[in-house]
């Protein structure tokens, strides 16, 4: 109905408001090829849709819902900075439109650019002063940016006309928790609490103002009362599970966990977000492992049938470190149910966690084949095939993820940097670094990829003031990471920079927890550069304990003791 009344317009000619006198388009030429954008779009056709679009501002570039629907292709393929530029656009040509300050103040929030999304409210606030949930959401905003004051004020006149209410008094009660006035956050929370004392959300807020003045037993005490009034209430128990962790009274929490994972009135899919959410906590891995082994299993008996929450174990135990406890696990699953496609995948990436590449491979081989739409299954059976030399099979299951992956950017970039590494372990050279340079061009920003591309360069000794530079770039954007510093190092080194790559190598060496054998081989190099033999001695024999396939090493310690 749309589309037949945008294209039955009797008049093809029209002024375009705002653009000077004379200035016209044609309107039917302009509706035909905007509602053929919007079709494109629907469709998914996020490329041509654009293409139209642009063609309708060529028509009447003061087109506001034309930049807003650019701006929505934009924000849908991850381009924010043009996803701005263009609702700006329409913002600005439509100032008042509620539609274009949302967009836009979302970005502003989304960059944390705070003030700026807080003048879209505003004027969103001005334009439409009914609509008051904009007026509590530009509260949040104000407390978010430290302007408490202000927030206090909007929420007050609106707890004065309305009363004390869920949606206006609790982000009352969080702008007060946040200026760290906690008694009269208290006092709002005991005014909700009189119209209902077994809201949890309400004695939830309670508790957490007590926590805030360090009185953890008035705090407890909320929950005890709670419980007490409801003994059996799934909502409570929950609630009171996530204050146990948050106090990290692990000891309770696992008493209250055993009631948990057996009340059938709490759904399986909040057992196992409580579950997983306890499986990535670091303290109850380190010191509580067999409590929550044992609570897996509880949950394992309740749901035998259920592929997700077998997989929840041998989560833990790789989490735990305990790789082959995994492996052996997954294995037991499969046999169970070899149509498991999750613990299939779960045990290729265990496998490659514990380096075992020939299981990698044989178990990839069976996975890429049952499950061949797996990506995933068809990479790591390239990753084991590769590591164990077998080229040809590695690449042609690099050939068949490519066609899987389709347009997906980040997959087809992924297939093709291990193209590259395969290319590069048999020696074709030019196709390696041709595959980069193709990299290179789809995506410029990612740091794998520039940081495997100049180490390989630095390998092969080529092009070493353009890998200093890509190297460089890498660890400015991540500072943090070991292996981007050591490849940065080591293309120092090749460029004769010796004294600074051994700088960088010996920071390294001196924060790694584990152990990397390449850090001390690439170290052993760079000392004995440096005319440090004795130190160099001492890395390589280091790198040698950690991977024993280091055979060349020897050599290089013999000749540096001569």
């Amino acid at each position: 109905m749309v589309t037949a009344a945008l294209l039955q317009q009797s008049c093809s000619k029209k002024l375009i408001p705002g653009l000077k006198t004379g200035r016209e388009y044609d309107i039917s030429a302009f509706n035909y090829l905007y509602v053929e954008a919007i079709r494109m779009k629907l469709m998914g056709n996020l490329g041509d849709a654009l293409e139209e679009f642009e063609q309708c501002l060529v028509l009447n570039p003061e087109s506001d819902a034309t930049y807003y629907q650019m701006a929505q292709i934009m924000l849908t393929k991850g381009d924010i900075a043009n996803g701005k530029k263009y609702i700006r656009k329409a913002s600005e040509i439509q100032p008042g439109n509620l539609w274009y300050n949302m967009l836009l103040a979302s970005i502003y929030h989304q960059q944390n650019n705070l003030d700026s999304a807080i003048i879209c409210y505003e004027r969103s606030v001005k334009a439409y002063p009914e609509k008051e949930d904009l007026q509590v959401n530009l509260a949040k905003l104000y407390s978010q940016n430290r302007n408490y004051e202000k927030a206090r004020n909007l929420l007050n006149r609106l707890d004065d006309k309305y009363g004390v209410n869920e949606n206006t008094t609790l982000s009352l009660v969080d702008n007060l928790i946040a200026e760290g006035k906690f008694r009269e956050a208290s006092e709002k929370v005991r005014q909700l609490l009189a119209i209902d004392r077994d809201n949890i959300a309400y004695n939830g807020y309670m508790a957490a103002i007590y926590r805030h003045e360090s009185k953890p037993e008035m705090a407890r005490e909320v929950y005890n009362q709670l419980i007490e009034r409801n003994p059996g209430n799934p909502a409570i128990q929950l609630s009171l599970c996530e204050f146990l962790l948050t106090e990290k009274d692990y000891d309770e929490l696992f008493d209250l966990l055993s009631t948990i994972l057996i009340n059938n009135s709490i759904t399986k899919e909040e057992k196992v977000s409580l579950t997983a959410e306890l499986i990535d906590n670091k303290d109850i891995i380190k010191d509580h492992g067999k409590k929550m082994e044992l609570a897996v299993m509880v949950l394992e008996a309740a749901y035998k049938d259920d592929d997700l929450v077998m997989l929840l174990r041998p989560d833990f135990l790789q989490k735990e470190g305990k790789l082959n406890e995994a492996a052996a696990r997954l294995e037991e699953i499969i046999k169970l149910n070899p149509e498991n496609y999750y613990a299939w995948e779960k045990l290729l990436l265990v496998y490659y966690d514990l380096k075992d590449f020939e299981k990698l491979q044989k178990k990839g081989e069976i996975t890429a084949t049952k499950f061949n739409r797996s990506i995933i299954a068809k990479m790591l059976y390239a990753t084991g095939a590769m590591e164990n030399e077998k080229y040809d099979i590695a690449l042609e299951e690099l050939r068949k993820a490519d066609i899987l992956a389709g347009d997906n950017k980040q997959l087809k970039l992924q297939v093709l940097t291990m193209r590259a590494d395969v290319n590069y372990r048999m020696k074709n050279f030019t196709e390696a670094f041709k595959a980069y340079d193709e990299a290179m061009k789809m995506d410029n920003s990612d740091l794998t990829v520039m940081n495997n591309y100049a180490y390989y360069l630095a390998e092969q000794n080529m092009q070493l003031k353009e890998a200093e530079q890509m190297a460089k770039t890498v660890i400015e954007k991540d500072k943090t990471n070991d292996t981007y510093l050591d490849t940065y190092a080591w293309v120092l080194y090749k460029r004769g920079k010796v004294r600074a790559a051994a700088r960088i190598m010996e920071k390294i060496i001196s924060t790694e927890e584990k152990g990397d054998a390449e850090y001390y081989e690439h170290y052993g190099y760079i000392l004995r550069k440096l005319r440090k033999c004795d130190e160099a001695v001492k890395n390589w024999e280091a790198a040698i304990i950690l991977d024993r396939t280091k055979t060349n090493l020897r050599k290089e310690v013999e000749n540096c003791k001569k």
